[in-house]
């Protein structure tokens, strides 16, 4: 067997060859790593375990998506709006939510560790559980956010920590 074909067989066997790739359409499951879905309007789609490490969503439309256990490491999420989305348990360890709106979201459980929620709205979002080691949350909003212990209620004015 020559070397190029032996390096299509390689290339083949990959996990990245075997996705669906960039143009699969959202579900369950979906392997969108490397991805670029910026301004993509994803508003209420279920997008259970699927995979965006290193996507870049910037300016998506992710309102009530249900995004539960997806693996979204250094992924980009600035300016996103994420009202209401459900993040229960997902891993977003150094995702970017920039200027994200992330009112009335669950992050319950999901790994936030070196997170980016710069000037972000979360307001009323819940982080019961949720580990936050690093996260940066300068100029964040978080009126009414329920914090890691799961009994804290963010006071009235709360900007960059709860109080």
């Amino acid at each position: 067997m020559s070397l190029p074909a032996v390096f299509l067989i390689l290339a083949l066997a990959t996990p990245a060859a075997k996705a669906a790739g960039c143009a699969a359409l959202p579900s369950t499951g979906v392997d969108w790593r490397r991805c670029q879905l910026d301004t993509r309007d994803l508003r209420g789609v279920d997008l259970t375990d699927a995979v965006l490490r290193d996507a870049s969503l910037t300016r998506a439309n992710l309102e009530a998506a249900k995004l539960v256990r997806v693996d979204a490491y250094n992924a980009r999420f600035v300016s996103a709006g994420m009202r209401g989305a459900d993040l229960s348990g997902a891993v977003l360890v150094r995702a970017d939510f920039t200027r994200a709106d992330l009112n009335g979201a669950k992050l319950a459980g999901a790994d936030l560790r070196r997170a980016r929620f710069f000037s972000a709205d979360l307001r009323n979002a819940d982080f019961t559980a949720a580990q936050m080691e690093g996260a940066d949350l300068h100029r964040a909003r978080l009126d009414g956010a329920r914090w890691t212990d799961g009994t804290s209620i963010c006071a009235e004015g709360s900007v960059g920590s709860c109080q």
